[in-house]
């Protein structure tokens, strides 16, 4: 049986409430949500406090926090999983916005200088409320977005885990990186 086909049948187990079967899913996609993680934290800059393992965690925490889960196969699971993953994100770069900041042009003391890598945070909250607004007019492109910037995919796996064509992630990938530079400028 084929990986892909072996985590479908884990996640059918999980969602019957197999004992274990949330475990075994853990251990058999571990490699692969540890390397979508390192994904999302490159665009993070090197000081961030997060790390991948700790991003995997709490992903899984929310994936599978007190509901039933539905994925409906590997590829879905993937998108939930990077979908989560943006969220911490997104929550860790507000908690770290709410960290008062010094003028612009003003002198940093070097023991503050930490906190001037978590700047970027900032532009991952305005980066996640662009998103929100962009999946209420074209959802997939929010979808290629996730999985191509915070994923690190390529547009052919990309068309593979939303079961399009290469050219249909390639056009949504443009539009939503046009829309979201009219957004963000």
């Amino acid at each position: 049986m084929s990986e892909v086909h072996a985590i479908t049948r884990i996640l059918e187990r999980v969602q019957r409430g197999e004992a274990g079967a949330a475990d075994e899913l853990f251990r058999r996609v571990f490699d692969e949500l540890h390397a979508l993680a390192r994904n999302h934290m490159r665009a993070q800059g090197p000081a961030h406090t997060l790390q991948p393992t700790a991003l995997v965690h709490e992903a899984y925490l929310r994936l599978f926090r007190g509901v039933d889960p539905a994925y409906q196969d590997r590829s879905h699971f993937l998108r939930a999983a990077s979908r989560a993953m943006r969220c911490v994100l997104v929550d860790h770069a507000r908690e770290k916005g709410r960290v008062k900041r010094t003028a612009p042009g003003e002198r940093q003391p070097l023991d503050g200088l930490g906190e001037l890598f978590e700047e970027r945070a900032q532009d991952l909250v305005a980066l996640d409320e662009a998103l929100e607004r962009l999946a209420a007019i074209d959802a997939r492109a929010v979808e290629v977005v996730e999985l191509r910037f915070f994923g690190g995919r390529t547009e052919d796996e990309i068309a593979e885990i939303l079961d399009v064509s290469a050219r249909t992630v390639e056009r949504d990938w443009q539009a939503a990186r046009a829309w979201l530079h009219k957004e963000l400028a």
